[in-house]
């Protein structure tokens, strides 16, 4: 996704078999908006970016008739010489992503500009891209912000992204195994931005006694379904009877609006705070005339309870405060829960 309110944690879905974004953009070596360049963009390379984007999701994109209305708005904004003063790409790569999402409303549908040439398949990016990647999330604690007790034993938990758990399962589990004894858990999604379902499903996994599933990824090239079901096996304790509450605000966003939607939809926890931002699909990074990357969104999210997705609208929140008041709001009804209160 490239989620305009976090221009830290935007998309970075170039590393196969990423399907969520959310990890850090610019550990996979391809730079966020706002970096400056002297590349000049003439009315040739303006078209072969044009041009790029609309053969890629013509193939990729989730849903092909919206995508010809977008071929159809570019080309029209083309035509009328909305583009022919913009010679800088970061410029040109921002009114890109307007144009199309004016059509979609598609929050992880963008054009990306990088100063510094980008490899032709963003799905294979180099070995200094991936170890500044694990470097980078080694230093951001794997995104895990802050583990701690809460009066009243209440579990706390304030998690930034979703990574992937190849690399930070250990970390996962060390905060979840931290937290084996609380009486009730808070899990705070309100600066979560994305991340892997691969994480989402470990970390449920521990809220569940027996296998559960899920949410389903629907790819529309080959049309083919891939579920995701809670795990055999996690370290440590699981809570299963504990009450759990999930902290959302509007920036709450596509990994940490999937574990929000499927604890809601299961009944697994209450959830505090605004409706979150309300983007569902997945997106695969393609590289276009040397330096724009192409994010299209190639599946769709389909919970197997509610058979639909949070796209365009968010989740609701079970209780609806400021986010600035969900942590203190959920801290009194985990309270009102604990059998000794």
């Amino acid at each position: 996704m490239l989620n305009p309110t976090s221009p830290i944690c935007i998309d970075a879905a170039f590393r196969a078999p990423a399907r969520y974004i959310g990890i850090l953009l610019l550990l996979v070596g391809v730079p966020a908006w706002g970096q400056g360049t002297d590349h000049v963009l003439d009315s040739a390379a303006r078209e072969r970016v044009i041009q790029g984007a609309i053969a890629d999701l013509d193939e990729f994109y989730v849903f092909p008739d919206v995508a010809k209305r977008m071929a159809v708005a570019l080309r029209a904004h083309q035509k009328q010489g909305d583009y022919n003063s913009i010679t800088d790409g970061d410029r040109f790569a921002r009114q890109l992503t307007l144009d199309l999402r004016a059509i979609s409303h598609d929050k992880h549908l963008g054009v990306n500009f990088s100063p510094t040439p980008l490899p032709a398949d963003l799905s294979k990016p180099d070995p200094e891209a991936v170890a500044r990647m694990r470097k980078g999330m080694e230093q951001a604690n794997c995104f895990f912000e802050k583990v701690e007790i809460l009066p009243h034993n209440i579990g706390y938990l304030k998690l930034n992204a979703f990574a992937d758990p190849e690399n930070c399962g250990v970390t996962a589990a060390a905060a979840m195994n931290f937290l084996g004894n609380v009486d009730a858990l808070i899990v705070d999604l309100r600066d979560n931005h994305g991340g892997r379902p691969e994480m989402v499903a470990f970390l449920s996994t521990y809220l569940f006694a027996k296998p559960t599933h899920l949410n389903d990824l629907w790819t529309r090239k080959g049309d083919m379904t891939q579920q995701y079901w809670t795990l055999p096996y996690v370290p440590g304790k699981r809570l299963v009877e504990q009450p759990v509450f999930v902290l959302t605000s509007s920036g709450t966003f596509s990994g940490g609006e999937e574990f929000t939607y499927d604890l809601k939809n299961l009944k697994r926890a209450t959830i505090v705070g605004e409706t979150t931002g309300g983007g569902a699909h997945p997106v695969s990074g393609h590289s276009v005339e040397g330096h724009f990357a192409v994010l299209v969104p190639f599946a769709r999210a389909i919970n197997p309870i509610s058979k639909t997705d949070w796209e365009g609208v968010g989740v609701e929140p079970d209780v609806k405060v400021a986010a600035s008041d969900a942590l203190s709001t959920a801290q009194k009804l985990a309270v009102e829960k604990l059998p000794d209160k």
